[in-house]
């Protein structure tokens, strides 16, 4: 199955004003997830998806691209 997903997370974290560490804290999970949300291994549910997106001052939409 083609990933039809694309995840900018880790390009918006490189250029957020917060370190990961505080990312991280503010909501409430390991690196270990963070990381899996950045390659793609897993998802955030919606309620972190929100409360990421406020944190790198962008929409839920820019989170991912969607590849059709």
């Amino acid at each position: 199955m083609i990933n039809l997903l694309k995840c900018k997370i880790g390009e918006l974290l490189r250029v957020s004003k917060y370190k990961r560490e505080y990312i991280i804290k503010e909501l409430n999970i390991t690196h270990n997830t963070l990381s899996n949300w950045v390659t793609g291994k897993t998802f955030p549910t919606a309620d972190k998806l929100f409360i990421l997106a406020d944190l790198l001052e962008c929409k839920v939409d820019d989170l991912y691209e969607y590849n059709k």
